[in-house]
């Protein structure tokens, strides 16, 4: 197994949801159907699923929250920083420089997901390399 192909997370509201992904992160809206929402992410889709449907898909019940990060790669962190600070978003950490070779700036979405966006910098740190035997 070498390939993802979706990320979906449950949340309370669609609509909200959709909102926030749309118009605050910018990924293009693709469709809405039966409490679904999918949106144009080139290879892996990512998408959102209503919360009160999840039994009927996973056969228990699920709560949305911040046990989740999704992280959205942009060319220029501080550009994305200003934007979501002028939408009114609340910034929850940075503009920062990360030694994993990331500059991050985090807000919450409207469920308390954790949502990031990185931008590409030099390491500052080796990766330690295991391997399973």
């Amino acid at each position: 197994m070498d390939r993802l192909g979706y990320v979906i997370l449950y949340v309370r509201d669609l609509s909200h949801s959709i909102a926030f992904y749309r118009d605050v992160v910018g990924l293009p809206f693709k469709f809405q159907d039966a409490g679904y929402a999918e949106f144009a992410t080139h290879q892996t889709r990512f998408a959102l699923f209503e919360a009160r449907r999840a039994a009927w898909l996973t056969g228990q019940g699920v709560t949305p929250g911040p046990a989740a990060e999704v992280v959205f790669l942009v060319p220029d962190v501080d550009a994305e920083a200003r934007r979501l600070s002028a939408l009114g978003v609340p910034i929850l950490s940075g503009p920062a420089d990360r030694p994993w070779g990331h500059r991050t700036v985090h807000v919450g979405d409207p469920d308390g997901f954790v949502v990031e966006f990185a931008q590409e910098i030099p390491r500052r740190r080796s990766r330690r390399s295991d391997h399973a035997p």
